[in-house]
C-alpha cells in the first residue's frame, strides 16, 4: 500500500527533482515506512510506501530483468502468487517476493492485456523505455485513487491525492462550477471531475496512455458484466457464495504485518469477521466505533459477534467534544468538499485502528453486490406511484409531508416521515437516478434557489440526475435493479464509498482491503437473478442465507442501517456557534449562493420544524474546503 506521483515533461525537458520530492512528501500519510523516485530525463515516478507484503525487498520503483520497464504502485494484487507462478513458467526472473514486481512481468508478457488478470485494488505507473510508453491503470472499482492533469505546455502531472498534483506550481487552483454543482446534490464529485478545473480524476476501470507525442488517452479496460444471468437454484447459488466469499476473505488475509478488521454490527462487516475467524490462524482483532445517542449506535450488535467468535474486541465512542478536531481533519484528508457524514467516525475508527494493526478488512460493497439498500426494493413497488398524476405526487403529497415535523433523533434511513418527504422528489426524478431520488442532499430546484444570480443562469440547465442516468443507460444490463446497481458501482461507490474509506485510512497510514470487492464475487453476483437478490422486503437475500447462520440470531435478523451520523442534532447543539459562524458570514459561500438562502436554511433547521443536517453539513464542508484549499475563489 502506498501514494504514488510522477511528471513526464511533453517538451523533452528534465524532471525537477526537488519538485517531485514535494510532491511525494505531500503524501507521506499514505507511506510512512519508505519512499523511493525514478528519474529519466523528462520523466520522473515517486512513491511512499507502506510496507505490507515482501518487507525486506518490495521497496519501489521496481523493474523488469534489464530495468528498461519500471513501476510505481499503490494497492494490493491478491492474485499475485498465481501469476508469478504462470510467469515463471514463462521464463520471467523474479527480484523479490511481492505483487509489485508481478504486474512488471505481467505487462512485459502480456501487455495492456494484462488488466483483467489482476485481482485486486491497485493504481500504478509504468514507464516502458524502449516504447517511449506510460501506463497508468486504476483498479475495476476504484478502491484506489488517481488524480491527473494535462497541459501542451508542462505535459503531465498525476498523483495518489489531488494535493501532488496541486504541488505543481502551474497547476491553477480554480474551482469548477460543474463539480460544485454536483457536489452539492450527490455529496461527493463525480469522476472524471474534480473540484478544481482542469485536474481530473481516472476513473475505476480505466487507463491514461501516453506516447509518441499525443495527449493523453483514457480509455476503459473492464465494464461489470450483469449477463448472461446465471441459470442456478438457491441451494447451489448458497454453496457457490459460500465458497467465493470464504475464498476472497483468504486471499485478503495475507500480510506480513498486524491485520484486522472493521466490525459495524451490521451483516457484511459481521460476515467477514466470521469467514476471518473460520481461516485466521490467531485470534482476529475486530474494531468498533459507536455513539452515545442510541439510536445511532451499532456497538452492541458487533459486541455479539465479537464474543461469538471470541476476537480481540475493542470498542470506541464517538463523542462530540472530538467533532471540530474531526471535521478539520476529515477536510484536510480529502482535498475536495466531501459531504458524507460517515466520514467523521471513520476518521476516528482509523485512527484508534492504526495503534493496533496495519490492515483492516471491511464490508465495503456488500450492498452494491448485492443489492442491500432499501430503495432497490422501493423503486419497483413505487412505480405505479410514480405514474399518478402530478397534482398529487408532486403538489399534495409533498404538501402534506412538510407540515409533519422531522426529528433528527431517528436515523434518516429508519424514519418513516424522512421517507414520505421524498415521494415528492421520487415522482419528478427519472427512475434512472435511484441515489437522487432517495439519498440527494440538494434537489435541482433547491440548488437554484441558493445560487447566486450569475451560477443559477449558467448552471440552470444541467441536472446533475442526468450525470447518474448516463451510468444507468451504460450497463451492461437489462432489468430496472440490475442497471440500478450498475449505476452505483461507477458512482456511489467509486465516488463516496471508496475514497471514503481510502482516505480516512490513508490519513492514518492503515491499510483497509474489501473482500465484498474481490474480483471474482463482484463478476459472479452480477450474474445471479434478482430474486437471490431482493425478496419480498428482504434485502441482500442470499447474504443472509448463505451466511444467517454463522452470526448472532439478533446480527442475522437485521435489516439495513448504514453508518447513520447524528448531524442534525449536533447542528442544534453542541456545533450550533461553529455553523452559524461558518454559514452566515462565509465570503466564500457567498461569492456562490445568497446569503439569505442559507440563512433561511440555517434558521429553519434550528427551530426543530425541518431537518435540515444534511444539507447544512454539505455547506460546512464546502466552507471548510474553501477556506482550507482555496481561499475566495470563484
Amino acid at each position: 500500500m502506498c501514494g504514488i506521483c510522477g511528471i513526464l515533461h511533453s517538451d523533452g525537458r528534465p524532471v525537477d527533482a526537488d519538485l517531485l520530492r514535494r510532491m511525494n512528501d505531500s503524501i507521506t500519510h499514505r507511506g510512512p515506512d519508505s519512499d523511493g523516485f525514478f528519474l529519466a530525463g523528462h520523466v520522473g515516478m515517486a512513491m511512499r510506501r507502506l510496507a505490507i507484503i515482501d518487507l525486506s525487498g518490495g521497496d519501489q520503483p521496481i523493474f523488469n530483468e534489464d530495468g528498461s520497464v519500471a513501476i510505481t504502485f499503490n494497492g494490493e494484487i491478491y492474485n499475485y502468487r498465481e501469476l508469478r507462478a504462470e510467469l515463471l513458467r514463462h521464463g520471467h526472473r523474479f527480484a523479490t517476493d511481492g505483487d509489485t514486481e508481478v504486474i512488471v512481468h505481467a505487462y512485459e508478457q502480456w501487455g495492456d492485456a494484462m488488466l483483467p488478470r489482476l485481482n485486486g485494488m491497485f493504481a500504478f505507473a509504468i514507464w516502458d523505455a524502449p516504447r517511449r510508453r506510460l501506463l497508468i491503470a486504476r483498479d475495476r472499482m476504484g478502491e484506489k485513487p488517481l488524480y491527473w492533469q494535462h497541459s501542451p505546455t508542462h505535459g503531465l502531472v498525476w498523483g495518489s491525492e489531488a494535493k501532488a498534483v496541486l504541488a505543481a506550481p502551474w497547476v491553477e487552483r480554480r474551482v469548477n462550477p460543474l463539480a460544485l454543482h454536483h457536489y452539492l446534490t450527490l455529496q461527493y464529485t463525480p469522476d472524471p471531475l474534480t473540484i478544481y478545473a482542469g485536474v481530473s480524476q481516472l476513473p475505476a476501470a480505466h487507463k491514461l496512455v501516453l506516447e509518441g507525442g499525443a495527449p493523453p488517452r483514457v480509455e476503459r479496460w473492464w465494464q461489470l458484466p450483469f449477463e448472461p444471468k446465471l441459470k442456478i437454484s438457491d441451494g447451489e447459488a448458497i454453496a457457490q457464495a459460500r465458497a467465493l466469499l470464504g475464498a476472497a476473505v483468504e486471499r485478503q488475509l495475507v500480510s506480513e504485518v498486524p491485520l484486522g478488521a472493521f466490525l459495524s454490527g451490521g451483516i457484511d462487516s459481521s460476515i467477514i469477521v466470521a469467514l476471518m475467524a473460520e481461516r485466521a490462524s490467531e485470534r482476529v482483532r475486530t474494531f468498533s466505533i459507536g455513539f452515545d445517542e442510541r439510536h445511532f449506535s451499532e456497538t452492541h450488535y458487533a459486541r455479539q459477534v465479537a464474543e461469538r467468535y471470541g476476537t480481540e474486541h475493542h470498542e470506541f465512542i464517538f463523542r462530540p467534544a472530538d467533532l471540530v478536531r474531526v471535521i478539520e481533519g476529515v477536510a484536510a484528508a480529502v482535498d475536495e468538499p466531501f459531504a458524507d457524514p460517515a466520514a467523521l467516525p471513520l476518521y476516528e475508527l482509523a485512527r484508534q485502528t492504526r495503534r493496533h494493526v496495519t490492515v483492516a478488512l471491511s464490508g465495503d460493497g456488500g450492498d452494491e453486490t448485492l443489492a442491500g439498500y432499501r430503495r432497490y426494493m422501493l423503486d419497483g413497488w413505487l412505480r405505479p406511484y410514480a405514474a399518478l398524476p402530478g397534482w398529487i405526487t408532486q403538489g399534495a403529497v409533498p404538501a402534506a409531508a412538510a407540515r409533519i415535523p422531522e426529528p433528527t433523533w431517528i436515523p434518516e434511513d429508519r424514519n418513516p416521515i424522512t421517507g414520505f418527504k421524498r415521494l415528492g422528489q421520487f415522482s419528478a426524478v427519472t427512475h434512472k437516478a435511484s441515489l437522487v431520488r432517495w439519498g440527494s442532499y440538494f434537489s435541482q430546484a433547491e440548488k437554484l434557489a441558493l445560487y447566486t444570480d450569475r451560477w443559477r443562469d449558467e448552471l440552470a440547465r444541467v441536472d446533475s440526475a442526468d450525470w447518474l442516468a448516463a451510468a444507468y443507460d451504460g450497463a451492461r444490463a437489462s432489468s430496472l435493479l440490475d442497471r440500478t446497481l450498475s449505476a452505483d458501482h461507477a458512482t456511489y461507490l467509486a465516488g463516496d464509498l471508496l475514497p471514503k474509506t481510502d482516505r480516512m485510512s490513508m490519513a492514518h497510514s492503515l491499510e483497509a482491503r474489501a473482500p465484498f470487492l474481490d474480483a471474482a464475487w463482484v463478476e459472479w453476483t452480477a450474474r445471479l437473478p434478482a430474486r437471490l437478490k431482493v425478496r419480498g422486503r428482504r434485502t441482500k437475500w442470499l447474504l443472509a442465507a448463505a451466511f444467517g447462520e454463522m452470526l448472532p440470531p439478533e446480527v442475522a435478523a437485521r435489516g439495513k442501517q448504514g453508518f447513520s451520523i447524528p448531524v442534525g442534532t449536533w447542528l442544534r447543539n453542541e456545533l450550533r456557534p461553529w455553523a452559524e459562524e461558518r454559514l452566515l458570514d462565509s465570503p466564500a459561500l457567498g461569492e456562490w449562493l445568497r446569503p439569505a438562502a442559507v440563512a433561511a436554511l440555517v434558521g429553519e433547521h434550528m427551530s426543530g420544524k425541518v431537518n435540515h443536517g444534511k444539507k447544512l453539513w454539505a455547506l460546512l464542508m464546502l466552507e471548510l474546503w474553501m477556506e482550507q484549499k482555496m481561499g475566495t475563489l470563484v
